[in-house]
């Protein structure tokens, strides 16, 4: 696998809302290893993921802003000046969406539009990169499914990431602000939430299998996901803000490979080297809510960014084991 070529930061001072969080933490560690100035602004709200222990080796050379992007003004204080905004904060938890819309809805499009007022009327020239999820689509009409695929989302969450980007996009075209949305999909790696199934399933997979425990898959598991190690993910990140062109444009950053549900369990057992995988039907009410294949195009990336993934599932189960036999404890809480 060759390492991706990603460009010198040094001396760029660069906001990473939701950076206590899976994603934003390790965006954190790259872009510090790349010589940024990087400032972690997170409220470690726990349906967020937040984790303290995940910058607890570079703690003492970021900044930390334990704030809330639903407070206008403390967003305010910390984007002037700012080279680069990366948006990782977010409530990303499906089932928790739809328990409680009125509480997803606050941060992942109220928080959004908090976000864009500030860059609007602060920092106008920063470059800003979005985060977004392929489960924006719903219900995939064709497959491979790219940037013009409409969207159905099926889940409170995902209705909000979709309405959070078209703030986004909206914002870029009427400010000519340099902004771009990257849509991820499944991402697993360190540093994730891996004690509970409310998030990533693939990261929860990996969580049981670490524990010696049964992964259980629901139906015959044969519906095929895009799944992302996280330094493709950073990686697609960090290309996407050296390339921002200030017409506002939405990427999918995902692999090259696709696997059903049931395969990702098994070579997650099998990398790990502990768990098992047990196939039952589906639960009352869960069936409801699967959107069947989601097999997505990673064309546009690669032709604007020159962007493309490194790491196939062993080489990503491989790093993702190392970390946590060393910190297992710190992500079981």
């Amino acid at each position: 696998m060759d390492e991706y070529s990603l460009p010198d930061l040094k001396g760029k001072k660069i906001l990473i809302t939701g950076g206590l969080g899976f994603i934003g933490s390790n965006l954190s560690h790259k872009c510090l290893e790349l010589g940024a100035r990087v400032t972690v602004f997170d409220c470690l709200d726990p349906r967020s993921g937040g984790n303290l222990y995940n910058v607890e080796k570079i703690k003492d050379d970021i900044e930390m802003c334990f704030h809330d992007i639903l407070n206008f003004d403390q967003i305010a204080e910390h984007i002037v000046g700012q080279d680069i905004l990366f948006n990782c904060a977010a409530s990303t938890s499906h089932s928790f969406s739809m328990r409680e819309p009125w509480l997803d809805q606050d941060v992942n499009s109220r928080g959004m539009i908090n976000l864009l007022e500030v860059v609007r009327r602060f920092n106008p020239g920063i470059k800003f990169v979005h985060i977004g999820t392929s489960t924006q689509l719903g219900k995939l009409h064709y497959q491979p499914a790219d940037e013009f695929h409409p969207e159905f989302p099926t889940d409170i969450y995902s209705a909000n990431k979709s309405v959070s980007e078209k703030y986004a996009l909206i914002y870029a075209k009427a400010y000519n602000l340099n902004l771009c949305v990257i849509r991820l999909a499944n991402v697993f790696g360190p540093r994730a939430t891996i004690h509970s199934p409310e998030f990533t399933f693939n990261n929860f997979f990996i969580g049981l299998a670490l524990q010696n425990k049964v992964i259980t898959v629901f139906g015959d598991g044969k519906q095929l996901r895009n799944v992302l190690f996280v330094d493709d993910a950073v990686s697609a990140l960090i290309c996407a803000s050296q390339h921002i062109d200030g017409k506002g444009e939405a990427f999918f950053a995902v692999s090259d490979n696709h696997y059903s549900v049931a395969q990702i369990a098994e070579e997650t057992v099998k990398h790990i080297g502990s768990g098992s995988v047990n196939l039952v039907d589906w639960p009352k009410g869960k069936k409801v809510i699967d959107v069947g294949d989601a097999v997505i195009s990673n064309k546009k990336i690669k032709d604007y960014f020159n962007w493309t993934a490194q790491y196939n599932l062993e080489a990503g189960f491989i790093k993702t084991k190392d970390y946590y036999e060393t910190c297992l404890e710190k992500y079981l809480r």
